[in-house]
């Protein structure tokens, strides 16, 4: 929602601010297909160049993430908790029965409650992961912290790519609208000859290439690009409390602090409150029993 009304605004403001000054819109209409053509169409050409084609797929579908926002919202964090409290316990409880659960989570009668959870690969497997390590008797649970972090420096770095490829087209916006711009000054230059209304609106025409090139980089693309990079960076919270929690269930840490460890480690917009996750908990145990 308010990425749609941040693009209406730059319009509004934009054009509306243009028009309020005298300005006319006909030159801009006129040249506009072509310099699109020449700026949009490098760097379409230069994203393709610079970048694999996984990174291009993500790239695309990584623009939701600019109207949609971060994909997990506070009674996600709250399920989690929830999910990790139900797992540990059984760990404790019975740990030959906890195997089904991670070794087969999409037949497990635990994940089916939070299918929402059980459809993200990654927070499935590091959950599974991280239960099996305990299951595995690690004598020293910071050798699980430290590559648990590894992985998830791995993770992020991978799910920045289309923020990184936005960026790089973002930077080259302006210069691909210098480049327009030059060959509109080109053609200009090769009609001297004609009166000085036709010039004026030729080199109006031209000057589009580098009002369009800054327009989109400053405007859109680069916003897109760090918009996309907080929504990531958002979501790593979600999976940053897996291992803040799992961790300490590798201390041997009661159930209940583990699961207080991760709401203190929750974003403060997306953390439970104590109340609600306490009732939360209720309602587990009453199902459990």
């Amino acid at each position: 929602m308010l990425g749609t009304i941040g693009i209406l605004l730059i319009f509004i403001m934009v054009f509306g601010g243009y028009l309020a000054a005298g300005g006319k819109l006909d030159i801009i209409f006129a040249a506009l297909p072509f310099e699109m053509m020449i700026i949009c169409g490098a760097a379409a050409g230069a994203f393709l160049i610079a970048n694999d084609q996984s990174v291009i797929k993500t790239t695309f579908r990584d623009l939701a993430k600019v109207f949609k926002g971060p994909k997990w919202k506070p009674d996600d964090y709250r399920d989690l908790l929830c999910l990790l409290f139900t797992l540990i316990r059984l760990s404790r409880q019975n740990p030959v029965a906890i195997e089904a659960h991670i070794e087969q989570p999409e037949t497990s009668t635990i994940f089916a409650g939070y299918p929402r959870i059980l459809a993200d690969a990654e927070a499935v497997a590091l959950i599974g992961d991280t239960l099996r390590s305990a299951m595995m008797n690690y004598d020293d649970p910071h050798q699980v912290e430290e590559v648990l972090e590894k992985r998830m420096e791995v993770s992020e770095h991978h799910a920045l790519q289309s923020s990184h490829a936005l960026q790089t087209v973002a930077d080259g916006l302006p210069a691909l609208g210098i480049v327009a711009a030059v060959l509109g000054v080109i053609k200009t230059m090769a009609s001297i000859d004609q009166p000085p209304e036709i010039l004026g609106k030729m080199i109006g025409g031209a000057l589009v290439g580098t009002f369009l090139g800054v327009f989109l980089a400053y405007g859109f693309v680069g916003p897109f690009s760090v918009k996309v990079r907080d929504v990531v960076e958002e979501d790593a919270h979600f999976y940053r409390l897996i291992r803040e929690v799992l961790i300490a269930n590798l201390h041997n840490h009661a159930a209940n602090i583990c699961i207080e460890v991760g709401r203190q480690n929750a974003p403060l917009h997306n953390r439970p409150s104590f109340t609600d996750l306490e009732q939360a908990l209720k309602k587990v145990k009453q199902g459990a029993a």
